[in-house]
Order: structure tokens, then C-alpha cells, then sequence
């Protein structure tokens, strides 16, 4: 009797589930606020909402970090309390699954409460209960999930599941409070790159995507590689402008060094003179010299010329100076003859 009771209540529980509303379940309309697929009517009164503005809790689980917040209207974040993992996988270069799984059961409940006490609400007043469903690591995600779950049930909340990639869209409406859609999309995740063309709330065309590495697992393994260590992402970009600026120091430094240092002048170099060759059909030696008379000694022409070509020269002797005057003109004739 005992187990039939309690199959019988098992089934009235799953029946009052069923009726909950759930992601999609509201129907479209105008004055709704965007709850990832799903959009909850800020005048809806028949689900329990009594304000025209919608409160949302929401749960985020899918990897290393556990992380609650108090948004309102889609576009006020109230409160965002974040518990990372980060120093304890540091130890191991990386994410480990199992390790993640166990914090984020040991944090969750702590992390939601702190988000409601620093909105100043409770879990009455929440419009609904959001929660990351996927993708991410199945142990981590499954914290998160059964959670909100939990607690969707309990406080008899709607439960929204929201697609990881579908936050890193919808996180540009609270940044820009003015954005509506519809809106090209970059998504520079962790694990996955997409471009997307977000048509409404809910709706999109995917462009392109990677298959296999994305931007941020990039830096991890880049930063592994080089002995930077975990996260990479931050300590990849701290290095590169640590870089940037080293070498823009170094840059303006040289340049300095170099105006202070005075200009070396420039040294023109005159061209090499190649002698000229002698030609043997050289014009005769009197043509390039010009005709003037030239004093020689005696005693030189005698060494130099015969007896009969003296006799034809034109000598006239000062016996002052000891200088026998000649015409070069017929010193040249006589020398090239001999020559």
C-alpha cells in the first residue's frame, strides 16, 4: 500500500510539472521582455506576475566558474556574483572536469544567495528562473541545471533553459541598452567562434563557425606552449603588451640617440684618373709642346747630338750665363730622329 502511495504522489508531482511554464509556453506579444527563446510578458497577471517589470534569476554552470544574477527587464543587471575556479586549475594547466563539477556544487547554493541579497529581493519575487543548459561540460552543466530546477519547482517559477552561445549574443543588450534586434553578431567564445545574424529575440541565421579550435582555446594552448600558464587568454594579452611596449621604448630611445649623434659628412670621392696610354702613332713630341725657346748647356746638346746635327742647329752662345739657345722646334725634329 505504502509503494503505491507513493507512486501515486510521484505521478501528481510529474503532472505538476508538466503544467509549470517553460521555456517557449508564453505566448508572443507585445511589451515582453527577451528571456532567451522564451519571452515573458511584463503584464502578464495569470502566471502569478503582478509588476510590469520581469525579474530574472539566473544560473550559470558550464565550466569553471559558478555565477547567479538578479537582471531586470533583459537589460538591468542587479546583481552578478561570480565564485572562479581559476587559482585551483591553474595547478593543472587547465579545466578539469571532475574537479569543476565538485566546486560548483559546493558553491551554488551560497553564490544564488548572495545574488538575491545584493538585489535586495527574493526568490518570490523572481519572474522566472534561467539556467545554461548546453554546450559546456556535461558535470559541470548538470550542477546548474538540477538547481534551477530545484528551485523553479519549489518557488513554482518558470524555467527557462538558455543556450551558452545564445548568452554571449543576448550579454550585447546589457551593454547596449538601446540594441534591438535585428543585428549582425561576432561570438569570440572559449570553445566556439560563430557569426550570426540575429533576426528577433530567439532567432538567427548562423553565417559561419569553426569546426574545430576557437579564438580563446587558441590562446590557451599558445600560452601552454610557451610556458605562460592558465587562463591564457589574460596572460597572452598581458605579455603581448608588455612587448609593445618594450619595443616602442627601444624605438624611441634609438631614434633619440641617433639626432643627438652629429651627421657624418659625406666624402666625394673624385673619379680615378686612368693615365692614357701612349699611342704609337702619337702625334710628333713638337706639336704638343708649345713653341718657345728653351736654354740648354752646350755640353748637354753635345752629349745628346752628333757633330753634323749641331752644325745644323741655330746656337747662339752667352757666355755670360754659360746657355746655348735653341728652338724647340728643331730640338724636337732632331731628338725624335734619333729617337
Amino acid at each position: 500500500m505504502q509503494t503505491e502511495e507513493k507512486r501515486e504522489n510521484i505521478e501528481e508531482k510529474k503532472e505538476e510539472r508538466m503544467e509549470m511554464p517553460v521555456s517557449g509556453a508564453l505566448e508572443r506579444g507585445p511589451g515582453k521582455a527577451p528571456v532567451s527563446g522564451a519571452e515573458i510578458s511584463v503584464h502578464d497577471t495569470e502566471n502569478g506576475h503582478p509588476s510590469e517589470d520581469v525579474y530574472i534569476l539566473a544560473i550559470e554552470s558550464s565550466c569553471d566558474e559558478t555565477a547567479a544574477s538578479v537582471v531586470k527587464n533583459g537589460r538591468t543587471v542587479l546583481s552578478n556574483i561570480i565564485s572562479s575556479q581559476i587559482d585551483l586549475h591553474t595547478l593543472f594547466g587547465g579545466v578539469v572536469p571532475e574537479i569543476a563539477s565538485r566546486k560548483h556544487i559546493e558553491k551554488i547554493n551560497q553564490v544564488i544567495e548572495e545574488a538575491l541579497t545584493e538585489a535586495h529581493m527574493s526568490l518570490e519575487e523572481m519572474t522566472a528562473i534561467a539556467v545554461t543548459y548546453g554546450p559546456g561540460l556535461v558535470g559541470a552543466l548538470l550542477v546548474g541545471v538540477a538547481e534551477a530546477k530545484a528551485l523553479a519547482y519549489a518557488a513554482k517559477k518558470p524555467l527557462v533553459g538558455v543556450h551558452h552561445i545564445e548568452g554571449h549574443v543576448s550579454a550585447n543588450f546589457i551593454e547596449n541598452p538601446d540594441l534591438e534586434p535585428p543585428f549582425m553578431c561576432l561570438i569570440v567564445s572559449g570553445g566556439h567562434t560563430h557569426l550570426v545574424i540575429v533576426k528577433d529575440y530567439g532567432e538567427f541565421e548562423i553565417l559561419g563557425r569553426t569546426r574545430d579550435d576557437a579564438a580563446g582555446e587558441a590562446f590557451d594552448k599558445v600560452a601552454r606552449a610557451v610556458g605562460l600558464g592558465y587562463p591564457g587568454g589574460p596572460k597572452v594579452d598581458k605579455a603581448a603588451k608588455e612587448a609593445e611596449e618594450k619595443a616602442n621604448a627601444a624605438a624611441t630611445a634609438l631614434a633619440a640617440t641617433s639626432a643627438e649623434e652629429p651627421k657624418a659628412e659625406k666624402k666625394t670621392q673624385e673619379p680615378v684618373k686612368t693615365p692614357a696610354k701612349k699611342s704609337k702613332t702619337s702625334k710628333p713630341a713638337q706639336e704638343k709642346r708649345k713653341d718657345k725657346d728653351q736654354h740648354i748647356t752646350l755640353d748637354m746638346l753635345e752629349s745628346v747630338l752628333p757633330k753634323e746635327q749641331l752644325a745644323q742647329l741655330e746656337i747662339k752662345e752667352d757666355k755670360k750665363k754659360n746657355v746655348t739657345q735653341v728652338g724647340t722646334a728643331q730640338m724636337g725634329d732632331l731628338i725624335c730622329e734619333r729617337i
